[in-house]
């Protein structure tokens, strides 16, 4: 399987994927009675914000730490990272089929997502050594980009499209919308300097 699809790991490495800073993690003052009031209204609970730093990095912290966690499914095993984002409306939907794919495929794949955005990673954890596994792996990838592209969403979120996704991209985007990507690239990159070789 071609390790450049996404984000590869195991336990030994260190390596977190998609460990960036990111924004704040507290709401406008404007934006949380309604946020209130649709968790109440479908039975959540528990809604708490985070505004102090310290809460940040503390929520900042588990999400860091369920690719560990993840890993720790199957110990031995290696870990891959991918995501696709998906309009908010369809999110519900596309999370409960990808998880059903992923028990139909038979792999092991915590989802995690900042799902605000409708944003969500499928943690992989499999054995390198089983080429059907990693074969099982890479299809029930090209499955999840294509489901998100038909739920009208992108094949990527935030890992970025890799070696692995690139013909999705082009399902996504269509030739026209590669060609012109690849002038915008070849006027900011003349030389071919960034990321020769790759998607543009």
């Amino acid at each position: 399987m071609d390790t450049q699809d996404g984000d590869w790991g195991s336990q030994g490495e260190g390596r977190v994927p998609g460990a960036a800073a990111g924004p704040g993690l507290a709401p406008s003052q404007g934006s949380r009675p309604p946020a209130e009031e649709i968790v109440r209204l479908n039975g959540g609970s528990g809604l708490a914000w985070a505004e102090e730093p310290e809460q940040r990095g503390q929520l900042w912290a588990m999400r860091h730490s369920a690719w560990y966690a993840a890993l720790a499914l199957r110990p031995g095993c290696q870990g891959y990272s991918t995501d696709v984002c998906v309009p908010i409306s369809r999110l519900p939907d596309v999370v409960v089929e990808t998880k059903r794919d992923l028990q139909d495929s038979g792999l092991t794949g915590p989802m995690v997502g900042h799902v605000g955005d409708g944003n969500f990673h499928c943690l992989l954890v499999f054995d390198p050594q089983d080429p059907a596994e990693a074969q099982r792996v890479h299809a029930f990838t090209q499955r999840l980009g294509r489901r998100a592209l038909a739920a009208g969403g992108t094949c990527t979120g935030e890992h970025g499209v890799g070696l692995g996704k690139r013909a999705l991209l082009l399902e996504e985007l269509g030739q026209e919308g590669l060609d012109t990507l690849r002038r915008i690239k070849a006027a900011l990159d003349p030389h071919n300097l960034m990321n020769p070789g790759k998607v543009l």
